[in-house]
């Protein structure tokens, strides 16, 4: 019998992901891409770890992805993010054309939502707010620390 994991389950996962992130002193974000109800790639933000600024949590979940699958189109899976892309992610998730986008929290300054959806694919359905007061808390306290010094 399979299990049916709810969109917390994987966005928990994220979360996961994200504190991991926190942890290397990068900013806190956390992605996983789920196909048939399975995770098959991890991912979280690395820019300062290898000194990329693609390095971002979706970027790497997205090339991992495409190797579990051996295929560069994710229209079958669904991307939890704990923050909502940047223009940049958003463009890569269009051209994987990914199947479903859930984000945690809004990144009010450089969020794709600014510019809209049209930055997806056509296909790719969007739902936020999933956990978004545990995924904008991590955030929050990285921020707050690095303003104390910490």
């Amino acid at each position: 019998m399979l299990t049916v994991f709810s969109d917390e389950h994987f966005m928990r996962q994220a979360l996961l992901e994200a504190q991991a992130a926190f942890d290397a002193d990068e900013i806190p974000v956390g992605a996983v891409v789920v196909c048939r109800n399975r995770i098959i790639a991890r991912g979280h933000n690395q820019t300062e770890l290898l000194t990329d600024v693609t390095a971002h949590a979706e970027i790497l979940a997205i090339t991992a992805a495409a190797n579990a699958l051996g295929s560069k189109y994710l229209d079958d899976c669904t991307l939890f993010v704990t923050l909502e892309p940047c223009v940049m992610c958003a463009g890569a998730l269009a051209w994987a054309q990914l199947g479903r986008l859930v984000m945690g929290t809004a990144d009010e300054k450089r969020g794709f939502m600014r510019y809209g959806k049209e930055l997806l694919h056509p296909k790719t359905k969007v739902e936020y707010g999933i956990m978004e007061t545990e995924c904008s808390g991590l955030l929050k306290e990285f921020f707050q620390n690095k303003r104390e010094g910490l």
